[in-house]
């Protein structure tokens, strides 16, 4: 196992020593080309921010990868946004971003079983991101499978017990599963974050 662990480090670090050099390759050019398309997103031309990098593209670069997925999904283009993305997870397989990034242009087709797998990676990689767990939380709440969306949410109300969203949708599931009793418990937890919260003083009405 320790041999195992030492490998994926040195394949990690290996990576990044690639990703460096490429990126060290016409680094003026470069740097200009990503201001470019800081600039040219920022005032709505996302199309020009595109270009402003495909002009210095290399199919080796992670960061420019990351980048054109995230400017091809804000330009609608969630096929080339995915394939930019999937690039980016080829090059650098234990980065979370790109795959945070992915599950956009993912779910915008309604590609659910592609964001479901994605989330599941990143806690593969990072067994407590409260972000990945909250979203599949989310995703089986819609399926109306409340026991999974469960083992999510209560799973980051571990981690963040006073997190008004967490306490929240376990709340919810918890009366879905006709758990009254927890539901209300975390329901009134919630309203202590955020009295105002409309959804959490909702289903306390519902159950009072």
């Amino acid at each position: 196992m320790e041999v195992l662990k030492h490998t994926r480090q040195l394949l990690v670090f290996s990576l990044l020593i690639t990703a460096i050099a490429v990126s060290g390759q016409n680094f003026k050019e470069t740097k200009e080309a990503f201001q470019q398309s800081y600039i040219r997103e920022a005032t709505g031309n996302v199309s020009d921010a595109i270009n402003s990098l495909k002009e210095v593209y290399n199919e080796k670069s992670y960061e420019i990868n990351l980048r054109l997925g995230w400017l091809s999904y804000q330009s609608g283009n969630f096929t080339e946004a995915m394939a930019y993305y999937n690039k980016a997870i080829n090059l650098m397989p234990y980065a979370i971003e790109p795959r945070f990034g992915i599950v956009l242009p993912g779910a915008a087709v309604g590609n659910w079983s592609l964001v479901i797998t994605q989330y599941e990676k990143i806690l593969e990689i990072n067994p407590n991101n409260s972000v990945a767990m909250h979203r599949l939380g989310l995703i089986y709440y819609g399926k109306e499978d409340y026991e999974t969306a469960r083992k999510y949410f209560s799973k980051v109300v571990n981690l963040y017990p006073f997190d008004y969203d967490a306490l929240n949708m376990l709340g919810w599931t918890y009366f879905k599963l006709n758990n009254f009793r927890e539901s209300k418990v975390l329901f009134q937890k919630a309203l202590l974050h955020t009295p105002a919260g409309t959804s959490a003083t909702e289903g306390l009405d519902l159950l009072n």
